[in-house]
């Protein structure tokens, strides 16, 4: 019998853990560059850097400090300056934010407090503190504000300002272009992941009919063959709503990517450089893979197709947490935590490929799929309706696996990530799938 003080104590640090990896990455985001590259907006499409630090800080003392523990409010006058839902991102530069400093401050103070509830948390009692969820819980959501930021530092104009090593060089893969998944059913989500999300739950069986999908994602070298053959000029490719956007936008090509001569040229994080070709294609809205899909013959997988590719273990008849099996993610089975900024080439990670033969499942780039983000059977709400439910609905489309932006404790087999079809600055990626003739 497992001793409960041993679990708690592994669970504590596991939670402690998770807190610092985040807090290291969301100090570095902010630091990299002066005050004024901090309070300015980016894009509209993005809130300003300052404000997602205050924001991080916020939810943390909403949560933990006053959900979990009970204490005072710290600052209740800025909750709602920090409600994600009472001000638009495009709004937020007008707001009296919090300055740098004082948002460092605020954010440190939090943490402080929190990391000694943490120390004193019993992990039971209510599903909030059962198996540490709410710790973890912040700690993905401060994660998935590390890749918005990201995000907003690839939008920023000027010279870099991040830097990582590439990954490291592999041979061209030679491998199956696809591989079949079998017919029948599987179990799809989770109900005993400690940390997942109310969207990833409940377990349930999902029938699926077999199908084949890409051994890899798409590269940028197999978009470029799209774009050559006038893919952005046929009509015949793209739904009717996506033909309107990409001709109301002028969309010839990936986001950051420009011609020069007889070459194509991507902006990454400050740098110009040549698009590498063997790279999996990034920047694309659900459109643009939907329609690559449509010219090649084959189509987006659905969610349920990819999670059984990603998860199903025929030998056991049995969903893994991930690719792999159940095992935490190495630097070996996947790109993951800004380790680089770039995905890797693809058929790189062979640890991490499934036992179906599919590779680069989890990380690199956010895989569209063909789906409505939707709730499962027996969806319930937790611990609060604008997580998931509010965006439940055709407007939104389900991508899954990560990106190389993602750190591994937002990241697994059940995790579901959504987004607008038409969202192009995420670092988004596709692969192609076609049903099996029976």
């Amino acid at each position: 019998m497992t001793d409960p003080a041993l679990d708690a104590e592994a669970l504590r640090e596991r939670a402690v853990a998770s807190l610092i990896t985040a807090r290291d990455r969301t100090t570095l985001l902010t630091s990299c560059v002066d005050e004024p590259e901090l309070t300015a907006q980016h894009s509209p499409l993005m809130s300003p850097l300052v404000w997602d630090l205050a924001h991080i800080g916020n939810q943390e003392e909403q949560w933990l400090l006053r959900a979990v523990a009970g204490h005072e409010a710290i600052r209740p006058e800025i909750d709602g300056l920090y409600d994600a839902f009472e001000h638009p991102r495009a709004e937020r530069p007008s707001l009296p934010l919090l300055p740098p400093d004082e948002a460092r401050r605020y954010a440190a103070d939090v943490r402080g407090r929190a990391l000694d509830v943490l120390e004193a948390a019993a992990f039971d009692g209510t599903r909030l503190t059962e198996a540490g969820f709410a710790f973890g819980m912040i700690a993905q959501h401060e994660q998935q504000h590390d890749e918005t930021m990201l995000i907003t530092h690839q939008l920023r104009r000027g010279p870099r300002a991040l830097t990582a090593p590439d990954p490291e060089p592999v041979p061209l893969f030679t491998g199956p272009s696809e591989v079949l998944v079998p017919g029948g059913p599987f179990t799809m989500g989770t109900s005993d992941e400690p940390w997942a999300l109310d969207n990833e739950r409940p377990a349930h069986r999902r029938e699926v009919a077999p199908f084949r999908i890409d051994t890899t994602p798409v590269t940028n070298a197999a978009y470029q063959a799209f774009i050559a053959d006038g893919g952005y000029d046929e009509p015949r490719w793209w739904t009717a709503e996506g033909w309107a956007h990409v001709r109301r936008n002028a969309i010839t090509a990936p986001l950051f990517w420009r011609r020069d001569g007889g070459q194509w040229l991507r902006r990454r994080f400050g740098v110009t450089e040549a698009v590498p070709p063997d790279e999996p294609v990034l920047h694309l809205c659900w459109y643009e893979a939907d329609a690559y899909a449509r010219w090649a013959g084959r189509r987006l997988p659905t969610e349920a197709e990819w999670e059984k590719a990603a998860r199903y273990d025929p030998a056991g008849d049995r969903s893994a947490r991930y690719p792999w099996g159940d095992a935490e993610p190495t630097p070996e089975h996947a790109n993951l935590g800004q380790r680089h900024l770039r995905p890797a080439p693809a058929g790189s990670y062979p640890a991490g490929e499934s036992p179906l033969g599919v590779r680069q499942l989890i990380g690199d780039v956010w895989e569209w799929t063909s789906s409505d983000f939707l709730p499962y059977p027996g969806f319930r709400a937790f611990p609060y309706k604008e997580y998931s439910e509010v965006f439940f609905g055709p407007g939104h489309k389900v991508l899954r696996g990560g990106s190389f932006a993602v750190d591994a404790v937002a990241c697994r087999g059940t995790f579901r990530n959504w987004d607008l079809p038409v969202r192009r600055q995420i670092f988004s990626g596709f692969r192609t799938a076609r049903s099996e003739e029976i």
